[in-house]
């Protein structure tokens, strides 16, 4: 009967202090598996403009910053990686190319987003390579299809997406990124029939559904773990007698899914202040949230036995 202790986490978002706490965790809460389950990327790039005496500027969080040499840039490019930007060195002359072209930013912003991947991608080998340690790494809505290549590419690192995969000589693990659609239209979004054939098409492939794992992003709908904020049609909160209005933007496809086939466990995310643990039927379904701009790396911690789970937590650091 496999024992494995599993540390899952969500949403990081390009922070690489989260990532190193995710690597890290593997030694601290002594777990046999990590399971990264989408949006890896971050949502931000930052230019650093060459001010030509030396200096450079820069705007972060809604103010404008002036670095006065290389040492102050690479200390501000670590902060802003620590928490999931990406920055761009660049000249005044690009900078204004740059404003002129948006297909040249997202081309930008791709190549940024791919490049920290793969550097993420290489230091869980670097680290954990070696070890007996697991590691499973999957593309969220928010993901590009150019993380593809690179997460399957290591000989480490597991990209579990869209199959059945072992993580242990016992349980079984099916993985989705994809989402139902959302107000920002993000490059894995479908509708929730869609959603039901492909969850479908990797659940019947399950021999053993007592002790398999559902390893997707979006939360089933109407639950504790799928309370997000109503946004209107200008992409603004909607706030209402100074409380913000909050709605179900779950799946309402993972939610049949998990009623239909009953697996041990969910692992969800996607739904950033839903943090939380709730039961439909015998599954444990859980959302550790995320609170990557903070730099707090949010988990869920679940100790496996056969078709048991021993005992299971949310953690913080």
């Amino acid at each position: 009967m496999a024992k494995s202790r599993v540390y899952f986490i969500s949403d990081v978002h390009g922070s690489n202090r989260c990532f190193r706490k995710f690597l890290n965790a593997a030694g601290f809460y002594k777990a046999d598996i990590l399971i990264l389950g989408g949006d890896i990327t971050g949502k931000v790039m930052t230019p650093i403009i060459e001010g030509g005496d030396g200096s450079f500027r820069c705007t972060y969080q809604g103010s404008d910053l002036v670095l006065k040499n290389n040492e102050e840039v690479e200390e501000f490019r670590k902060k802003a990686a620590d928490f999931g930007q990406y920055t761009s060195i660049m000249s005044p002359s690009e900078f204004k190319e740059l404003q002129a072209n948006p297909g040249k930013v997202t081309e930008l912003f791709n190549r940024l987003m791919v490049e920290r991947t793969r550097e993420w991608i290489s230091l869980a080998e670097e680290r954990l390579g070696k070890t007996s340690v697991k590691c499973f790494i999957s593309p969220g809505n928010d993901d590009l299809s150019d993380l593809d290549p690179v997460l399957d590419s290591s000989p480490y690192v597991v990209n579990p997406e869209g199959r059945v995969v072992k993580i242990d000589g016992e349980h079984e693990m099916i993985t989705l990124g994809y989402t139902n659609h959302t107000p920002w239209n993000s490059p894995r979004e479908v509708d929730e029939d869609v959603l039901a054939l492909k969850i479908s098409g990797m659940a019947d492939k399950v021999q053993n559904m007592k002790s398999a794992i559902f390893n997707i992003h979006v939360p089933p709908i109407d639950t504790p773990i799928d309370q997000a904020p109503r946004i209107d049609k200008n992409l603004k909160i909607v706030v209402k007698a100074g409380y913000v209005e909050m709605i179900s933007a779950g799946s309402s496809a993972c939610r049949a899914a998990v009623m239909k086939y009953q697996p041990m466990i969910g692992l969800h995310g996607h739904i950033h202040e839903s943090r939380g643990i709730v039961k439909l039927g015998r599954t444990l379904c859980a959302n550790p949230g995320s609170e990557y701009g903070e730099g707090i790396l949010r988990s869920f911690i679940s100790d496996l036995e056969g078709d048991r789970i021993k005992s299971y937590l949310l953690a913080s650091g």
